[in-house]
Parts: structure tokens; C-alpha cells; sequence
């Protein structure tokens, strides 16, 4: 896999990995993964700043970017299911906010 895949093809290299390994989970499965995957982020960050070390087995190299990545993999595959493009829903977003937000934080 190349290191630089726009989000569309992210979607479609996702799609093909999970036709490949048995097919989608139901929705609820897969919003539970993705809050299975935010508590691994969240408990990195708290690691990184200190706020709670990780447990001496576990102590070592930050895996900040594979937690992300796992995120991103699953809400890539919610997306996917309910066939939303996401390239075109945040680019959406970031109007949405250019707009909103403007002036706000000046």
C-alpha cells in the first residue's frame, strides 16, 4: 500500500479488506469498535502528557499513529456500509467551519 491514498481510495482499500475477511459487522458492532478504538487513543494521549503512565509491561515507543489509524479504519468502515463518501462529506465540514468560524477565533 502506498503511503499517500486519497480517502476515496482509503474507502475502497478498506472495502476490499473487509469483503476479503468475512464482510461488515452489523452498525452497532461497528460503533462499538470505534469506541473500543477512541478509548486506546485517549489512553495514549493520557500516557504521552503524563497524566497517566502507561503499566510497566506496556511502557515504551508512543503508538499515538496506529491508534489513529485504527480509528480512521473504523469509521471508514461505518462509512462504507452506509456508502457515504467521505472525501466529499469533509470537504463539506470544511466549508461548513470556513463559514462558521471565520472571525471566531481571532
Amino acid at each position: 500500500m502506498k503511503n499517500e491514498n486519497s480517502l476515496k481510495e482509503l474507502q475502497k482499500i478498506v472495502n476490499n479488506w473487509i469483503n476479503d475477511h468475512g464482510g461488515y459487522w452489523p452498525p452497532l458492532s461497528m460503533i462499538s469498535a470505534i469506541m473500543e478504538e477512541l478509548g486506546e487513543l485517549a489512553r495514549e494521549v493520557n500516557s504521552l502528557e503524563g497524566f497517566k503512565p502507561k503499566k510497566v509491561i506496556k511502557r515504551g515507543k508512543s503508538n499515538l499513529g496506529e491508534e489513529l489509524a485504527d480509528l480512521l479504519f473504523s469509521i471508514i468502515c461505518v462509512a462504507n456500509f452506509y456508502e457515504i463518501d467521505l472525501s466529499k462529506e469533509l470537504e463539506n465540514v470544511i466549508d461548513k467551519y470556513s463559514e462558521r468560524d471565520s472571525k471566531r477565533f481571532y
